[in-house]
């Protein structure tokens, strides 16, 4: 007979639960306040978000309206049918929703997780960068204190933190970047794929140095993702992501609105994940059909609750701010 064991008790203590607790419904009241609707979308979905960083966990479902390979995904995130509500004239929306991405765990992931995504009609990037630090600074009152934000570009981060050009640095800089700080980059990777090579100076040179709030700006066009595309020089993507002491804690976009070149990057995607021995995911053609009727102008923002309370403790593991991690699941 196997010795029982201790796996069946919760990972985090109860007094985080109560502060879990807590913080959701100060973010509940913080969109309530800003009459921001809270809506739900379904977990599941016939297509896939086909981001060649992401995996989604499948399931087979053979009940009514199935499809022919009786396939679903479970969302990496809402964003695709919180797009189809904006474009049928909702307004601005928020959600707080589990979702689910394969292949992640570790200190900071966990294959399923909560997700706090919203949309602001009519706001632009600015405005919704100030509204996230006022979101933290509203959900955080008396639990941690948020510090003043500081601001870079992309570009200068990586000059400040690096030393190197985030925008025009090629393979080459970039790796010797890593060398000369004691990084060994991983064997095989292509002088091809810049941003393969800017992520790793991204994340083991610059993350770790920064501390309190920042907000990153003007990332490079080709890591655009569902952004705008700004025709500066050379060309930035809309897009930012905020840092809590070196955790990434949310990234947000001015929306892509644009049905034909959501396609271009979608397709885009599938044959990057062919060409890296991956599968092709379907294309989520209700969303594309709902920016061809139109998205209103408006910026969205993604962020990840489990990894805000995180940055609110003192913890060091997601484990220890949920009821139970993939461990004890």
């Amino acid at each position: 007979m196997m010795q029982g064991t201790q796996d069946w008790q919760p990972s985090a203590s109860l007094d985080m639960l109560r502060l879990r607790a807590r913080l959701l419904v100060r973010v509940r009241r913080f969109f309530a306040q800003r009459a921001v609707l809270e809506v739900e979308t379904p977990a599941l979905s016939a297509a896939a978000t086909p981001a060649p960083h992401l995996d989604s966990f499948a399931v087979d479902y053979r009940g009514p309206h199935a499809s022919a390979s009786g396939r679903l995904y479970l969302h990496t995130s809402p964003e695709f049918p919180m797009k189809r509500l904006l474009a049928s004239g909702s307004g601005s929306i928020y959600q707080l929703c589990r979702v689910f991405r394969d292949g992640e765990a570790g200190a900071r992931h966990n294959p399923e997780f909560t997700l706090l995504e919203w949309y602001r009609v009519g706001f632009d990037l600015e405005q919704l960068i100030d509204e996230v630090e006022r979101l933290l600074r509203s959900v955080l009152a008396g639990v941690r204190e948020v510090p003043v934000a500081t601001h870079y570009r992309y570009r200068d981060v990586f000059r400040h933190y690096a030393g190197v050009d985030g925008l025009l640095a090629d393979a080459d800089e970039l790796r010797a970047c890593l060398e000369q700080r004691g990084h060994r980059p991983p064997e095989g990777m292509s002088a091809a794929d810049v941003d393969a090579w800017r992520d790793l100076v991204l994340t083991h040179i610059i993350e770790p140095q920064l501390t309190g709030l920042v907000f990153v700006t003007d990332y490079p066009a080709s890591q655009a993702a569902l952004a705008r595309i700004v025709a500066t020089t050379p060309p930035v993507a809309a897009r930012f992501e905020c840092y809590f002491d070196g955790v990434e804690l949310a990234n947000g976009f001015h929306e892509l609105s644009d049905a034909a070149e959501q396609r271009r990057r979608f397709e885009r995607e599938n044959a990057a994940r062919e060409a890296a021995g991956r599968a092709p995911l379907p294309l989520d053609e209700r969303l594309l059909e709902a920016l061809a009727k139109g998205l209103p102008e408006c910026s969205g923002v993604a962020l990840g609750f489990d990894r805000l309370l995180l940055c609110a403790t003192a913890a060091k593991h997601l484990e220890e701010v949920l009821a139970f991690g993939i461990q004890r699941a």
